[in-house]
């Protein structure tokens, strides 16, 4: 199905649909568009009406002020207004890292916008104690400057490290074929650094009101992320916010990517039950 586009306040979204069922909004990770996550999409779409979005400022989203700053309150806006325009009630929300950051900014506002959030590692310091907190956000500083000082390319090399991954090590689900670097994703990867890092550092989650919500949020982590990845301590605080069990997916901060098939599985099983 083509893509489609849905003006929102300083932007155009570009967003696609694809299977049928339930409403299952994805937001990516890092550098992802609405086709980061294609091979994981297809294995969705028998069960799923999946929407998939460019996060505004990324590739085919078109921000109308190319120098206004990028919060990530505002991605959750967006993310709001497109459910709104694709769904006839509350949806199911698969976020990955920054995805599910927004997510959780999201529900705090518009509680009845998401029936269930599956929130894959999302970067989300204030959840952590005053000495991890304090950690990450110098970590998220510090791929900031790197950004500034080296490039993108040194950055996401660096950001890799501090998120567990090795893409010479790391494992792959037999006919899984990570995306090579085109030129859509350096630019991707440099808006996140340059743009989005700093908002993730700057905002909190309102937690009176994500508690408050009623969704159900399901933290969750890949198996094969180290114990020492900030990220992974934030799904164990998150999970401990919100009196859920954390919950494990095959891969590491990329399974989405890596183990698509696998991934796609833990999903279904997580939404078993939902309605259209």
């Amino acid at each position: 199905m083509p893509g489609r586009n849905l003006t929102v306040p300083g932007a155009d979204l570009y967003y696609e649909i694809r299977g049928t069922g339930p409403v299952l909004l994805i937001g990516s990770s890092g550098d992802g568009d609405a086709n980061q996550l294609d091979q994981l999409v297809t294995e969705l779409v028998d069960r799923f009406t999946v929407v998939t979005y460019d996060r505004r400022g990324l590739r085919r989203s078109v921000l109308r002020d190319t120098c206004a700053p990028i919060s990530i309150a505002e991605h959750a806006d967006d993310a709001y207004r497109l459910l709104d325009a694709v769904a006839d009630g509350p949806a199911a929300m698969l976020g990955c890292s920054t995805g599910a950051l927004i997510g959780l900014h999201l529900v705090a506002p518009h509680p009845d916008a998401l029936s269930v959030l599956v929130a894959h590692e999302p970067p989300v310091p204030q959840v952590l104690p005053p000495d991890e907190r304090a950690s990450a956000r110098r970590i998220l500083d510090d791929l900031h400057a790197t950004y500034r000082r080296d490039g993108w390319l040194t950055a996401v090399r660096t950001m890799g490290d501090a998120l567990g991954i090795d893409p010479a090590t790391q494992e792959l689900e037999p006919g899984a074929t990570p995306a090579p670097i085109t030129p859509d994703r350096a630019a991707g990867f440099a808006f996140l650094l340059d743009r989005e890092i700093p908002a993730i550092v700057r905002e909190t989650v309102d937690t009176t009101a994500l508690l408050a919500a009623g969704t159900r949020i399901v933290p969750a982590h890949g198996n094969a992320t180290p114990a020492r990845v900030f990220h992974r301590r934030c799904v164990e605080e998150l999970g401990a916010l919100v009196g859920a069990p954390t919950v494990d997916f095959p891969g590491g901060h990329n399974g989405g990517l890596t183990h698509p098939r696998a991934f796609a599985d833990r999903v279904v099983t997580l939404l078993a039950g939902i309605r259209p």
